[in-house]
């Protein structure tokens, strides 16, 4: 495993993070969930507005590295003592979920098993005709993980959650459109300029505002009322005071578009 199983690059607010084991479909061993872990805690150090997360290759990513699930069958470890990969691939999906930045995921090929997990943890999800998902680790005589049963029933109910789990099916571009679990689907010859078109229009948004919005999103769906107006209002009272709600206020009046910095 290199250093480069997970690159990093920012360019113009925006800090895209690629799997990069094209050979392997961007299986997550337990290397590469860590070395995701550390990108997106490197990322807290920079001055990215907005994440974008993709697969290098043909596939986004192909979920958990089966070669390795394969010498675990043989070992003689207790089950206690195999479940590190499955921990680190957890730690990688919290630090996805948790980033405080908007994240992008660009899906133009498989996203199986923890892949699809993967995905589901980012904020949006922009596919490609070629785009798959499953989430069907019954064929390897496994229940779900990578937070699958914590994020899908929140796209498409438990119900239909249930059904996409227990058969196994492979869900095309069109059909996970058509289910919310792609946000957005681009024609082949228009997707890396819609990709690129839309975090760019996150990137420059007011950063701390859409942060803001992003959490209260995130905690509103097991909110009461009450308390999710509470936090907007809190949320309100940190955003009056940022420099993009100033910029924000003189645009509306001057009836320009606004310029924001992300402060």
């Amino acid at each position: 495993m290199t250093e480069d199983a997970v690159r990093l690059t920012i360019d113009d607010g925006v800090a895209t993070v690629t799997l990069n084991r094209p050979d392997e479909r961007n299986a997550l061993a337990e290397p590469t969930a860590a070395r995701l872990v550390e990108r997106f805690e490197a990322v807290a150090d920079t001055d990215a507005r907005c994440v974008l997360v993709r697969g290098a290759g043909s596939a986004f990513c192909a979920g958990g590295d089966v070669a390795a699930m394969v010498d675990g069958v043989d070992s003689d470890r207790p089950p206690t003592e195999r479940v590190g990969t499955i921990e680190t691939i957890n730690e990688a999906v919290e630090a996805v979920h948790d980033c405080r930045l908007p994240v992008v995921a660009a899906i133009d090929g498989p996203a199986f098993g923890a892949g699809a997990g993967l995905a589901l943890a980012c904020d949006i999800q922009l596919a490609s005709p070629d785009a798959k998902i499953g989430f069907g680790s019954r064929r390897l005589g496994l229940p779900i993980d990578a937070g699958v049963s914590y994020f899908l029933p929140r796209v498409v109910g438990p119900n239909k959650a249930k059904e996409l789990v227990f058969t196994g099916e492979l869900l095309d571009a069109d059909t996970a459109r058509e289910l919310g679990v792609f946000t957005r689907l681009f024609e082949r010859d228009s997707f890396e300029a819609g990709v690129e078109n839309l975090v760019e229009t996150i990137a420059e948004g007011p950063t701390v505002a859409l942060s803001q919005a992003k959490q209260l999103i995130d905690r509103g769906a097991t909110s009461t009322l009450d308390g999710a107006m509470e936090r907007e209002a809190a949320a309100q009272g940190l955003a009056v005071t940022t420099d993009d709600h100033a910029e924000g206020a003189a645009a509306f009046i001057e009836q320009r578009e606004p310029d924001f910095s992300g402060h």
